[in-house]
């Protein structure tokens, strides 16, 4: 059985994490897998915990604790003797890396989740990071596995090793998200909606780089002309007590028809409710998440142009360049205005794209075949550590 400890920054609800747990609960029984979070154990540990995985929490923070950390890491792997180390996160790229190495772990890939580090809105330490894991690229990991073609393109012109990546996109729960007229029918009554209101939804946390600002400004547009379209918001952050948030809604009019949900545990009903997803990232995405879970519902898209959204979305939405209030605008009330055959139309082609290209088994099977790939390098037996375990 080949055992693989990942690795990864935290484990709070975010897409990288929701993503680890869904390859998780897809992975063959022929892989034994653990997950190390370097900072807390989060909501997402307790999902993880309940596959009957092992979850460990190193309670990772700055300054010493980081050496802290790396030295409780290098221990932890000497025990847990895996053939593989994969990280998830810039972090845990380089604290698990190089943990991994002086470890002597046989196999170690790096997962990549930033199209983007957003120059502008990255913590400092987060650059530093990423300069180091530049440089370490070239003798830390054996592969680096991105989740979109945008994030290697980007990665490759920093400086990273181009010759190591490999591309595995995100994948999605198809009996998770799916079109669903009762959870429509749900939310809609929780939210006091009529038949005749259009639902458009924005799901994600409150933060820069998702732009909120450029979704209300759009949307104040959309509403002049379309007096009955609503609008859902959820995510962390999404509540009446953020006040920049407010101070967005109050600025732009809107406020009659905005809900704000906060974070929710029935995203896929939430989904399966609108009649159009918005995403107005203006950088930072690789594979968002939310647009996918949408078109798995039979949800059309309006994307702005970031990481591999225009790849995800195709001839099933609408792609507009990023930071352009006016496109957006345009683009939503493009696919408002058509009939609702069209837009089930539009729906019915976005799920098909889903199920060809996105199916959390096809790309569980791609991982596996990763895993494989980099293993039959190694003559491993089940028994024993396939590299010296000399501590």
């Amino acid at each position: 059985m080949m055992k693989i400890v990942l690795v990864i920054t935290g484990l709070e609800i975010g897409g990288a994490e929701m993503m680890l747990l869904k390859i998780l609960e897809n992975l063959s029984q022929e892989f034994s897998p653990e997950v190390v979070s370097l900072t807390t154990f989060g909501k997402v540990g307790h999902s993880i915990q309940a596959l009957g995985i092992p979850v460990t929490a190193l309670d990772m923070k700055l300054g010493i604790s980081t050496l802290i950390t790396l030295v409780k890491l290098v221990r932890l792997l000497r025990a847990k003797r895996p053939h593989i180390v994969h990280t998830w996160m810039y972090h845990a790229d380089l604290v698990g890396g190089l943990a991994a190495r002086l470890a002597k772990v046989p196999i170690v890939i790096w997962n990549i989740r930033h199209s983007n580090f957003a120059s502008q809105k990255t913590k400092l330490t987060t650059k530093l990071v990423i300069q180091i894991c530049t440089k370490l690229s070239y003798f830390i990991p054996d592969c680096i596995q991105c989740c979109s073609i945008n994030a290697r393109d980007i990665h490759i012109e920093l400086g990273y090793d181009a010759d190591k990546f490999i591309v595995i996109p995100n994948g999605f729960d198809l009996q998770r998200f799916y079109p669903n007229p009762q959870a429509r029918k749900r939310i809609r009554q929780e939210l006091n909606l009529s038949s005749s209101n259009m639902l458009v939804g924005m799901i994600g946390r409150f933060h820069p780089q998702k732009n909120h600002l450029a979704f209300f400004r759009a949307m104040s547009h959309v509403y002049c002309k379309l007096p009955k379209i609503h609008l859902l918001l959820a995510g962390k952050n999404i509540n009446s007590g953020n006040l920049c948030l407010m101070a967005y809604i109050h600025e732009t009019g809107v406020k009659a028809i905005v809900h704000l949900l906060d974070e929710r545990d029935d995203t896929p009903d939430l989904m399966a409710s609108l009649d159009l997803l918005v995403l107005s990232s203006s950088e930072g995405e690789a594979f968002p998440n939310v647009v996918g879970e949408a078109m798995a519902c039979a949800v059309p898209c309006v994307v702005t142009d970031v990481g591999d959204s225009a790849y995800i979305v195709a001839n099933t939405g609408k792609i507009v360049d990023a930071n352009d209030e006016m496109q957006l605008m345009q683009a939503i009330l493009s696919v408002l205005n058509l009939s609702e055959s069209e837009r089930m139309t539009l729906g019915r082609m976005a799920r098909q794209r889903i199920e060809t290209l996105f199916d959390i088994r096809q790309i569980t099977q791609q991982y596996q075949d990763l895993y494989l790939q980099q293993c039959s390098k190694l003559n491993l037996d089940d028994q024993e550590w396939p590299l010296s375990s000399e501590n």
